[in-house]
């Protein structure tokens, strides 16, 4: 043979393998998918549920108007410092005053009369003792006259005097008697009209106190909605009465949130916090839970379920209270803020970034096991299956790389943080997992062959 055919039949092989070759790298290559991975590895996780809300005194009352009238003083302004006791505003008090000196008159003269009819009751108490007296005597003569005058010892005239004069003492200690109680019922008048004026000038005394506000407790001023010269009203059935300030105690501070109905189960008293301030940015103030609602608050409304007479399946949330520790001097009530409530934390525990969670049917993950890497796309979960008949089919894992393909792995999960979850049971450190993207962790099969690229994906790649 003719060494340019040996030649041209040597070149036709060797382009004929390069052919071969480079289809089956091509028709190997149509079946390999490009993931970005992350490491199985141990951390310290905090589960965070994250909400707003603003700041509030823990302990805070609105002086409302007991009374109607006119501001005559106003003795404060908002901002400032006050003490318990301490006089606040006055409202124009000349009729309740009056009131008041004319019922102190009242008990005074009541007293007055109570002291006559006493020394009245004394004088007839004396009286009786007299009285009796003198009936006692008049007795005697009378039981010895009669013996007398059986001996015939004394004369029928001396006789009739001394039953005249018995007779007569008798019906003096009868009226005696009479005047003792008679005294006694005017005493017991007059000490019943004390009482009646007592209970008087309490009332009229109330109402003139109503006219003057004073400090509860130790506060700040925070809220002074009234001017002096301004006429105040008290509140009747529906209609609120005027409002005439704010006090606020500020040495507990609070910061008061709404947390989804979702996670409230998750919070408990006493449980950690961070708070930031939008007014103190840059800056992280502590706390812990102090109080958990227990109504349902609407979102859109701000009304708690327990006052609406409707159901409604609008998103709801709880109010929960956080008590700062360490609260700036200088912090308002109504500051916007966020807490961010640790629920539960965990040391050194196997965790993966939680993009890398998949869920498989218990069906496909069988017919991925029976056709092992024949596609590696798979109709995605339908997004009806939290409707599905038999909710626990559904399988919670990952795709782990192994031996250049991925596998899906059931695995159980703990606690999740910001970014990671908690691994219990399923991989073990140093695994590697698919954590994206997205659009292929939604379609990727058991079994399929698999590419790392874990440079920065482009936006497309991410949904």
């Amino acid at each position: 043979m003719k060494p340019w055919k040996k030649i041209a039949i040597g070149g036709g092989v060797v382009v004929l393998l390069a052919i071969i070759v480079g289809v089956t790298v091509y028709q190997s290559g149509k079946n390999v998918v490009t993931v970005q991975t992350g490491k199985v590895q141990r951390q310290d996780l905090s589960a965070v549920v994250s909400a707003s809300g603003e700041i509030r005194p823990k302990t805070y009352v609105n002086i409302g108007a007991n009374a109607f009238g006119k501001i005559t003083h106003l003795l404060v302004k908002e901002g400032d410092h006050v003490r318990k006791g301490q006089l606040l505003a006055q409202l124009e008090n000349v009729q309740s005053s009056a009131d008041v000196n004319a019922n102190q008159a009242s008990v005074q003269a009541a007293e007055t009369d109570a002291i006559a009819a006493d020394a009245a009751m004394k004088t007839s108490e004396a009286d009786l003792l007299r009285a009796q007296a003198d009936y006692e005597r008049n007795k005697l003569d009378w039981e010895r006259a009669q013996n007398l005058f059986k001996d015939g010892l004394i004369s029928k005239s001396d006789f009739d005097s001394r039953k005249n004069a018995w007779a007569t003492a008798d019906s003096g200690l009868v009226q005696a008697q009479a005047r003792v109680s008679q005294a006694k019922a005017q005493k017991d008048s007059a000490d019943q009209h004390i009482s009646q004026n007592q209970a008087t000038l309490t009332r009229f005394a109330d109402v003139l106190q109503k006219a003057t506000y004073t400090a509860p407790y130790d506060g700040v001023i925070t809220n002074l909605p009234v001017r002096e010269g301004e006429t105040v009203v008290m509140g009747i059935q529906n209609s609120p009465g005027s409002t005439l300030m704010t006090l606020a105690d500020m040495s507990v501070i609070t910061a008061e949130v709404k947390v989804d109905e979702t996670d409230i189960v998750n919070v408990h008293l006493g449980q950690p916090a961070e708070v930031t301030i939008d007014a103190i940015p840059k800056k992280i103030f502590h706390g812990t839970v102090s109080e958990i609602g227990d109504n349902a608050i609407v979102r859109s409304t701000g009304v708690a379920t327990s006052q609406q007479t409707t159901a409604s399946e609008e998103a709801k949330d709880f109010k929960v209270v956080v008590t700062v520790t360490d609260p700036p001097p200088d912090l308002r009530p109504g500051l916007s803020t966020t807490a961010k409530i640790t629920t539960a934390s965990r040391n050194s525990v196997l965790a993966i970034p939680i993009q890398s969670l998949s869920v498989r049917s218990k069906a496909q993950l069988e017919q991925e096991k029976a056709a092992p890497g024949s596609v590696h796309a798979a109709a995605p979960v339908s997004k009806d299956a939290s409707k599905d008949k038999d909710q626990k089919e559904l399988v919670q894992g990952v795709f782990v790389i192994r031996n250049k393909k991925a596998e899906f792995v059931p695995l159980t999960t703990g606690i999740a943080g910001t970014s990671d979850i908690e691994v219990v049971d399923g991989l073990k450190q140093g695994d590697e997992v698919i954590t994206g993207s997205y659009k292929i962790l939604r379609t990727l099969r058991s079994g399929s062959r698999v590419k790392i690229d874990n440079s920065v994906p482009k936006k497309e790649d991410e949904t």
